[in-house]
């Protein structure tokens, strides 16, 4: 019996399309339909048109003009890409090629996920790496105002926000996890995407990639072009000198009492 190609795989996609150029040769006009050319249709609709530039560029724009910093909202942008793209990677792992995939009570890898679920899982993690990432910078950039120190800064930040970012995750993972448990295949391929999702984002991006990016990039992390300061109303920042230290700022306010 000769093996039949899921719709959503290469071969699968392949057969649509010779089945559609078929007809079209055979019979002008006609369409051809079913579930492999709907999904067919569908990926090519969603995902042929999907915006992920411009996604970023409003999230860079918007993360700018809050942060201040250039690099800062660059960086954010990336990190939480690089960590969506993390979590595709480990879905197609599991789900598709089937590595671990008994250990959650699902079915082989079939070589194919349903086409909805990137864009689910897309959507929901940017929004909601989005939020720690600016829970976290925000923070950051509070105290490298007060302080003048990114070691400061980075301490501060993670030190604000940590208990606050790991209980949120720890609650959504939790939640996740129990929706991973129902007997429906794609949902636990959506449930277990979006925990390792948000289990990837709390620990190893939050906790270590960006405090060692932050203290890596040093003053570099508050640098903003005049040109691009003055339109947002704040005076530019130089990215040469060291800013105000914290030893300054308290003689500062020594002679002005003295004073």
């Amino acid at each position: 019996m000769a093996a039949v190609a899921e719709p959503g795989t290469r071969a699968g996609r392949q057969t649509v399309q010779r089945v559609r150029a078929t007809v079209q040769r055979l019979t002008p006009g006609a369409r051809v339909g079913g579930a492999g050319a709907e999904g067919l249709d569908f990926a090519r609709a969603v995902y042929g048109r999907f915006p992920v530039a411009v996604i970023a560029a409003i999230t860079f724009v918007l993360l700018a003009r809050a942060f201040r910093s250039l690099l800062l909202a660059a960086k954010a942008v990336v990190v939480d890409l690089l960590s969506i793209g993390a979590t595709f990677g480990a879905i197609v792992l599991v789900w598709q090629l089937g590595h671990g995939v008994r250990a959650l009570g699902g079915v082989a890898g079939t070589g194919a996920l349903d086409g909805f679920v990137p864009l689910f899982v897309f959507a929901f993690l940017y929004g909601l790496s989005m939020d720690y990432e600016v829970f976290l910078l925000a923070r950051m950039r509070e105290a490298y105002d007060a302080t003048g120190s990114t070691v400061d800064a980075v301490v501060q930040g993670v030190g604000r926000t940590g208990r606050l970012v790991t209980s949120a995750a720890l609650i959504l993972f939790l939640a996740f996890a129990s929706l991973a448990g129902a007997r429906d295949t794609v949902t636990k391929i959506f449930a277990t995407g979006l925990g390792a999702g948000i289990l990837l984002d709390a620990t190893v991006v939050r906790c270590l990639l960006v405090p060692a990016l932050v203290s890596l990039l040093g003053r570099w992390n508050w640098w903003l072009p005049a040109w691009t300061a003055r339109p947002l109303g704040v005076a530019p920042s130089a990215a040469a000198p060291e800013p105000t230290t914290r030893q300054q700022l308290a003689t500062r306010d020594l002679a002005s009492a003295e004073g």
